[in-house]
Order: C-alpha cells, then sequence, then structure tokens
C-alpha cells in the first residue's frame, strides 16, 4: 500500500470517529496552543527589554543604597545612604561621568478640580531628560533656578494628564500634590507602557522640592550617572564605586552601603526572568504535548484491537509488516499533525488575544511554530511506534480468528 492510499485510509478514520478523534488530539492542540503563546510572550518580552534598552541607553548607571538585592539586604536598610553631597562629590571628581541625576521618588496622590490619581512622584534635576532619555512635549521642564529655590512647579506625564484633564490642555494649572498646589510647566512627551512599568505614569518635580516640602526626606532614592561614552562605561563604574567608598567611608574589606548596576546588566536580569517564566510555561506544554502523545498511543492500541481480523485479512492477501507498519504509523501521525495544525491556530489567537486581556506584548515567532508542527509529527511518530510495532507482528491466522 502506498503511503497515499495510507494517508486516504487514515482520514477515512479520522471521520469515521470523529469525537474520538477529536478528544484524541486534543492533548497536542492544547500543547501546540501553548507553546506558540507562551514563546510569543517571551518573545514580545524580549522585545520590550531590547527597546528599553535603545530607549535608555546602554552608558547609563544606576547608582541605589543599600547592597545589591541578591545579597538580602533588606529595603528598610536600602533608603538612608545615598545623599544630595554624594551627587556633588561625584560631579566634582568624577572624570569619566557625563550628566549624574539625583532621583527621590514615592507614590502621591494628585489632584485636580474634582479629579484625582495615584501616581510616581520624581523630584529629580533638569539632566533627567538626559539620562532617562525623555522629551518635553509642549511647556518646558524646570530649571537650575527651580532646583535652588525649591520652586513648586511640576511636568505631568501623559497618563497623568489623561487621568487629571482628559483633553484640556494643563499648562499654568496648579494640581496639588499631597494637598501642596504646584504649578504646571508641561507635558512629557509619550514613551508607551513597558511591562509592568509605565514611565508616562509620572509627575517630575525638582528633586530639592520633593525632599523637603513634599516627602521630608534627607536621602535620595537613586542615582543616574551617564558614561561620557559606551567604552567608558566599566570605568566610570569603578570610578563610582571608588569615590562613593571613600565618601561612605566603608573600608576595602566591607560591602558598600550601595550597589552600581548599568543598564544593559540590568535588562540582561529583566530578560533572563523572562525566559526563566517562558521556560517554566513550556515545559507545561511539553507535558500537554507527552499527555496528548500517550491519548494517541492508546487509540491507536484500541484501534488495532477492533481492526484486528482486518489486520490477518490484508496480510493472508499479501500485505507484509511493514505495510501494516506504515499504515498504522501514518495515521498516528495524522493525529498528531492535524492536531498540530490545529495547535498553531490556537496558539495563535492565543497570542492575538493576550495583549487585550493582560497588556502583555506578544510577538509571534514563525520559527517556533514551524517547530511545534514539526515536534506534534514526531509525537506522532514516537507514540503510534508501539501500536504499529503490535500490529504489524500479528500473525495473519492468529488474527482471523480473533473474536
Amino acid at each position: 500500500m502506498s503511503i497515499l492510499e495510507s494517508l486516504a485510509n487514515a482520514f477515512h478514520g479520522l471521520l469515521a470517529n470523529k469525537l474520538r478523534s477529536i478528544l484524541t488530539m486534543l492533548g497536542v492542540i492544547i500543547g501546540v496552543g501553548a507553546i506558540i503563546t507562551t514563546t510569543s510572550i517571551g518573545e514580545g518580552a524580549k522585545a520590550d527589554i531590547t527597546e528599553r534598552i535603545q530607549t535608555l541607553g546602554a552608558n547609563i548607571l544606576a547608582v541605589r543604597p543599600g547592597q545589591s538585592m541578591f545579597r538580602g539586604r533588606s529595603s528598610a536598610d536600602a533608603r538612608r545612604t545615598l545623599t544630595v553631597d554624594d551627587i556633588t562629590i561625584l560631579r566634582e571628581r568624577g572624570q569619566n561621568f557625563g550628566y549624574i541625576t539625583p532621583e527621590v521618588s514615592s507614590r502621591a496622590q494628585v489632584k485636580y478640580l474634582n479629579k484625582n490619581t495615584n501616581t510616581t512622584i520624581v523630584g529629580t534635576s533638569p539632566e533627567y531628560l538626559v539620562t532617562a532619555n525623555f522629551n518635553v512635549e509642549y511647556g518646558r521642564f524646570f530649571g537650575e533656578n527651580d532646583i535652588l529655590y525649591r520652586a513648586r512647579v511640576c511636568v505631568l506625564g501623559k497618563t497623568v494628564v489623561e487621568n487629571l484633564f482628559e483633553h484640556r490642555d494643563p499648562v499654568g494649572k496648579t494640581v496639588k500634590i499631597r494637598n501642596i498646589g504646584f504649578h504646571v510647566l508641561g507635558v512629557m512627551k509619550e514613551k508607551g507602557a513597558s511591562g509592568w512599568r509605565n514611565p508616562d505614569d509620572q509627575v517630575f518635580i525638582p528633586y530639592t522640592t520633593a525632599m523637603k516640602r513634599v516627602f521630608g526626606s534627607d536621602y535620595l532614592s537613586s542615582i543616574s550617572m551617564q558614561a561620557k561614552n559606551d567604552k567608558l562605561l566599566q570605568a566610570a563604574e569603578t570610578e563610582a564605586i571608588e569615590i562613593l567608598r571613600k565618601q561612605h567611608k566603608i573600608p576595602i574589606n566591607k560591602e558598600p552601603d550601595f550597589h552600581i548596576r548599568n543598564q544593559a546588566e540590568f535588562m540582561e536580569t529583566l530578560e533572563e526572568s523572562s525566559q526563566t517564566f517562558t521556560n517554566m510555561i513550556l515545559g507545561i506544554a511539553v507535558v500537554s504535548l507527552l499527555v496528548g502523545g500517550i491519548g494517541i498511543m492508546n487509540i491507536m492500541l484500541v484501534s488495532v484491537t477492533e481492526r484486528t481480523k482486518e489486520i490477518g485479512l490484508r496480510k493472508a492477501v499479501g500485505a507484509q509488516r511493514i505495510d501494516i507498519l506504515v499504515q498504522f504509523l501514518v495515521e498516528s501521525t495524522t493525529l498528531a499533525l492535524i492536531g498540530g495544525l490545529l495547535g498553531v491556530g490556537v496558539g495563535i489567537v492565543g497570542a492575538k488575544m493576550v495583549p487585550s486581556l493582560w497588556e502583555w506584548r506578544t510577538v509571534i515567532s514563525p520559527f517556533y511554530g514551524i517547530l511545534s508542527f514539526f515536534v506534534s509529527a514526531l509525537v506522532g511518530v514516537f507514540f503510534g511506534a508501539y501500536p504499529a510495532w503490535k500490529a504489524a507482528k500479528l500473525h495473519p491466522i492468529d488474527a482471523l480468528r480473533h473474536d
């Protein structure tokens, strides 16, 4: 019997038992669909990370208070180690830095007339526009005089404008941050949400105003530094560590009370976390495929039992073991391939639905679609091999006597 005849018989068998065939393919459909959907989420996360590296710049260093999070330091320890004096000393002694930006941030309620929103208040300096690669869409950012005189001025992110002003121009209006009036100077250009973080949902004020008038704090949340170029990034990091160690009077044999990470390392960590999540879900998807394969094997074993007399008759009229083997392998592989094809469709639909349900970005990769399809074929061959072998080794006389 030719492959085409085997295919025709396989389709005839599937159509004769539609419900059984669909239930058999269900595990493969779920497994392949899960692979397509989860890899699309993973690829989307990678694309977001790449864009953020390009947006923020790979030559940015972030100094955070407290020891590295990987060393088990609590967040309570991490609030009281960086000061404005650190900014001054870095600017005075640093040779490899361009812009240095202080940052103090916390969430707070912002009000305008009868509308209010809970957002992130970022106290910073004019250099923030460079180190964070932000732009003002209209109006202006605050200047050095605003920093000096602790001016009650602010610049709003696009999301805050939408929440408080809808489609009206906020420039020149007064908003209240923790019941303190702030004059709106401008509106930031939209960046767009990036995964769990929305850079447009922020209000920017002078860091001196934030520390003394709003938060009542003498400490900074972080310091961002821009190396003069990408090649000086490592030198800038080493230099910053040495300067801050001396400033904080930390002996060389002790851990510093701050940690420094560059954007490339930070994004690499995010990418690794994203990959870990993707691999975990892929593991679940592989289990679904295995379950689907076991389902195919069980159904093919039932089919062998049901068609024992047919197998005996075919052998009696001259069919060889290889013919029977190929016939049942083609049937199991056809089941898996149809399930795989339907699974690819389910996965694409799932990947398209994810952004509207959870606001996660997805990128559908043709590679994973093709790979999943071929994996489903392998599942059909692997789990169909034993039933096919069992059918092929039946003795024709015993098969014809089977009741």
